[in-house]
């Protein structure tokens, strides 16, 4: 299992710039996303925090009026050079929204429509692929025996841990997580964080979180945005406890929201 320290990061961001239209919403962000590990990006509303998340698969391309300079280096490649297969990308990646968009179909065919996409095609085997990823995602012993009830009648928070199965069905590398608990009650939130920190000791899991206990309780590595710019990064436990930038010590102490 690879630390927080990893000589080898998924993703390097080197000197990343990025414009919607005149605004210039992150300012030569350089920063490395340590390997299986949990990143937490937090800082106040409209910091930058969703589109530094977005940069990493390509997502902010569907912004009208976008402009990027720099570099985002998923596995050695920069994801924006000309040529590169943006589909590819993000086929490394599972993306977590903060609302659970389940597709209008079975439960199952949820979790099989990604492994389909990409050829699997007999019915054994994208039964084991269900099955693994609902049990990976907690939800199996929920719904084992109503695979091909409609997805929409589950729970919010079980639609959101549909949506990480059907993430994990396409077997990504890297976690994307836009806030993903910020439309769950208490116990559904609970029940994604624990998902996460199963899931981590194989995945590299990225959060955007505007909920400081929660960045607390679940990150081994955490950077801090303000206006567009990245204030300090680093292992949690320092960040939270032993920060070097007066505007961290202030965010994390509660004074700045």
């Amino acid at each position: 299992m690879r630390g927080a320290m990893d000589h080898d990061p998924p993703i390097r961001v080197k000197n990343l710039n990025i414009y919607y239209g005149r605004e210039h919403a992150l300012k030569n962000i350089s920063v490395d996303i340590p390997g299986r590990t949990i990143t937490a990006i937090i800082g106040p509303s409209g910091c930058g925090k969703t589109t530094l998340l977005k940069s990493f698969n390509r997502l902010v391309d569907l912004a009208d009026g976008v402009a990027v300079s720099g570099e985002v280096l998923v596995d050695g490649e920069n994801i924006y050079a000309p040529g590169v297969d943006v589909t590819r990308v993000r086929k490394k990646m599972g993306l977590l929204s903060q609302k659970p968009y389940p597709l209008p179909m079975s439960i199952y065919n949820n979790v099989a429509y990604g492994p389909r996409i990409h050829g699997t095609k007999k019915r054994g085997e994208l039964d084991r692929i269900v099955e693994r990823r609902l049990r990976e995602s907690g939800l199996w012993d929920e719904v084992r025996d109503r695979l091909h009830a409609p997805a929409s009648k589950l729970s919010l928070g079980q639609q959101q841990r549909l949506c990480l199965a059907r993430g994990l069905a396409v077997e990504p590398e890297i976690i994307l997580c836009d806030e993903p608990t910020s439309a769950l009650d208490p116990v559904s939130s609970r029940r994604i964080e624990e998902r996460f920190r199963e899931l981590k000791s194989s995945y590299t899991i990225v959060v955007v979180t505007h909920i400081l206990r929660q960045a607390k309780r679940l990150a081994d590595y955490v950077i801090f945005l303000y206006l567009g710019e990245l204030v300090e990064h680093g292992p949690a436990g320092k960040i939270f406890e032993e920060p070097e930038q007066a505007m961290t010590r202030e965010y994390v102490k509660g004074s700045i929201s």
